[in-house]
């Protein structure tokens, strides 16, 4: 059963002050070195689990995407990427139509588990629609999607991502205990990344 991850790595980081994947980790995270950027570190822990994965970038972001594809990565720019986090997803489930399911993770998000994003594949691969970590009493990130999503997934625009094939599905969303603490952090602002979860 073939299994794509999907980065996002598309944001502006306007919270951030822009450039927050290229944020260098002041602490390493799963076996990725600290100085990492941040975009990258993502990338890593989304590779170490699965053997295929496209990156999501602005068009303009070439220094990203140059890391991202020597990292192992295939880098997909979006050209609607100014719309949201919508179209990136949108952009990089169709860059991937043909997998049987994928694993949507984060490129602000570099502390989840490359464990985190097995069980996420695993489950998917046991027959779950919709799956996503659970970590004490909150979902959290990656999402992983079946094939059964892809029509909704490549439709999808603006910047809500997939939140209302959440709501849309929710009674099929499998939920997996995990015991990572990443799934829950992300890099909104400057201070986030002085304050792994």
């Amino acid at each position: 059963m073939r299994i794509v991850g999907v980065l996002l790595a598309a944001g502006r980081g306007v919270r951030f002050g822009g450039g927050k994947l290229a944020a260098a980790l002041p602490q390493a995270s799963h076996g990725v070195a600290a100085g990492t950027p941040v975009g990258l570190a993502s990338a890593h822990h989304l590779l170490a689990a699965l053997p295929e994965v496209v990156a999501v970038v602005r068009p303009e972001d070439s220094t990203l995407a140059t890391g991202l594809a020597a990292a192992g990565a295939r880098v997909v720019a979006c050209a609607r990427a100014d719309e949201g986090m919508g179209a990136s997803l949108a952009c990089g489930v169709a860059a991937a139509r043909d997998a049987d399911g994928w694993v949507v993770a984060l490129g602000d998000m570099p502390w989840i588990a490359p464990a985190t994003v097995d069980a996420v594949a695993a489950a998917l691969r046991a027959g779950g629609e919709v799956v996503a970590p659970w970590y004490r009493g909150q979902r959290g990130h990656p999402v992983g999607f079946a094939a059964s999503c892809g029509a909704a997934l490549t439709a999808l625009g603006g910047d809500e991502g997939a939140r209302s094939i959440l709501r849309e599905r929710k009674d099929a969303v499998r939920l997996v205990n995990v015991d990572d603490p990443g799934v829950l952090g992300d890099v909104d602002r400057v201070e986030d990344l002085r304050r792994p979860p």
